[in-house]
């Protein structure tokens, strides 16, 4: 088994605290070639059964671009409807997207319906599909950190009109919606702490049964 060094670790451990849900972009288009080493990812991760149930979409016509993010501001207003107060009013000021700038938007989806791996482990728990594009998404997002490359993961959207604007598979299922850019700034709090939504666990908390 390869082993790794005390200095690997440590610079292992940096690179997943400093690892952030950027929202804040530079417009300026990012190396196209550092974009393709962060992708390439994909085909290292673990899939239940070897499935490899991620299906990966570039978005990048102003049409479509539009659709995608007028489904953002639609679900965005809808979920305010769901605060009140002076939550309401944070909420309200929230930027929960980086969609109006970022150079580079990918919509993965997982194909429920592949055949590949046979079914294995999905027959039983067959969300283990998604759990494993959930995993590759998190190799490239690391991936991307090392790269000096932002992403953002979009989660207030329309998923079913999402996918009817895309015209995908009635099997495919969207994971996520990712804004990639350089980041406008880069921190090692997560945003949503710094301004004060909410805070990190002081203590991981593990039960024994």
């Amino acid at each position: 088994m390869q082993q790794f060094d005390e200095a690997f670790r440590s610079s292992l451990r940096d690179l997943m605290r400093w690892r952030r849900d950027v929202r804040r972009f530079r417009t300026d288009p990012i190396d196209e070639a550092a974009l393709m080493r962060c992708l390439s990812v994909f085909s290292m991760a673990p899939s239940v059964g070897l499935s490899e149930p991620w299906r990966i979409l570039r978005l990048e016509t102003p049409e479509i671009r539009a659709k995608a993010y007028a489904n953002f501001k639609s679900a965005n207003a809808d979920a305010l409807e769901g605060y009140s107060g002076s939550d309401a009013e944070f909420y309200a000021n929230l930027k929960l997207s980086g969609m109006s700038d970022a150079p580079i938007q990918l919509a993965i989806f997982c194909d429920d319906g592949t055949t590949k791996g046979k079914g294995l482990g999905a027959e039983t728990m067959p969300e283990m599909r998604r759990y494993s594009v959930v995993t590759a998404i998190m190799l490239f997002w690391l991936a991307a950190r090392a790269e000096g490359i932002g992403v953002g993961w979009v989660s207030i959207l329309d998923d079913t009109q999402l996918a009817r604007d895309l015209d995908v598979n009635e099997n495919w299922k969207l994971v996520a919606y990712l804004c990639v850019g350089y980041p406008q700034s880069t921190d090692d709090t997560p945003e949503l702490e710094t301004l004060g939504w909410e805070k990190r666990a002081a203590k991981l908390e593990i039960e024994t049964r």
